[in-house]
């Protein structure tokens, strides 16, 4: 049998109350896991395909639900006092769970017009939106959570954002001071906005897999592309940086954004990658 359960906020013992039973809520998300893309911050997604977290029981950031056999019977009913504060619904379908963040805008209190065999004034309570597809999807029998937009199950998921790593200050400057850079009209860590300080995080960990000779190899793969934009000093092998522009093309540099097309030879910038079996 599905059920449907509510976070209800302020509740710490029992947060979780049965909304719902014998009901399906969403329509079956039908995917095959080994399809899914392992989370990447850099990859923009498809329609209709997902993210995914392997293992995900394991993880820091998973929930205390996944631990044991779901049974209704555990969890007390949702009461009118709580309906104003579900954080979250979970529908328990086809063996799995579904979720769906909910926010303000998602319950609605209007007087409306219904339209059957004739025209009915309608003052409807407070009503909550289901959307057409969940937030999420833990999927028991393979252990995986399946998703589109980290922001938004990062409330459902306390801890899950660490995913999508932002260097720290510290990090930063490091970074900043690497032998292939140089800065100047004092542009320093503090200059470095926030999707960069992302990048810079991805960068680093594509720097400590290189080679001395690789990384040679990559400054003058990045001039190459960036010649009219990045001012590369060939003696020293530096790139000039003085703004967050410019040290954004460095970061797509380091990550191999850049390629030229086989046929045509026209010189492009990847706005996400994927790495193939």
């Amino acid at each position: 049998m599905d059920h449907v359960l509510v976070r209800v906020k302020g509740l710490r013992k029992k947060p979780y109350r049965k909304l719902i039973s014998d009901y399906t809520l969403f329509e079956t998300v039908d995917v095959n896991v080994s399809s899914c893309i392992p989370y990447n911050p850099e990859h923009n997604l498809d329609e209709d395909t997902w993210f995914k977290v392997d293992q995900f029981s394991q993880q820091p950031f998973s929930l205390d639900i996944f631990n044991q056999a779901f049974d209704s019977k555990d969890y007390d009913d949702a009461t009118k006092d709580h309906f104003s504060k579900i954080s979250y619904i979970i529908s328990f379908q086809d063996q799995g769970f579904y979720f769906q963040k909910i926010t303000p805008a998602l319950f609605i209190r209007k007087k409306m017009i219904a339209f059957g065999e004739s025209a009915e004034i309608e003052e409807s309570e407070n009503r909550l939106v289901i959307n057409t597809t969940p937030d999420a999807v833990y999927i028991e029998d393979s252990d995986t959570l399946i998703f589109r937009n980290l922001a938004t199950i990062s409330s459902i998921f306390p801890g899950i954002d660490m995913l999508y790593k932002e260097a720290t200050k510290e990090e930063v400057e490091h970074f900043l001071s690497e032998p292939f850079i140089e800065l100047n009209n004092k542009y320093d860590a503090e200059k470095v906005s926030k999707p960069n300080r992302k990048h810079v995080a991805l960068a680093m960990v594509t720097l400590a897999t290189m080679s001395a000779e690789d990384k040679i190899n990559m400054l003058t793969y990045i001039d190459g592309y960036c010649d009219q934009k990045l001012t590369f000093d060939q003696v020293n092998n530096k790139f000039e940086l003085s703004t967050d522009d410019e040290l954004k093309l460095l970061l797509y540099g380091i990550e191999q954004r850049f390629y030229t097309t086989p046929f045509g030879h026209e010189k492009r910038l990847a706005n996400s990658v994927q790495t193939l079996n």
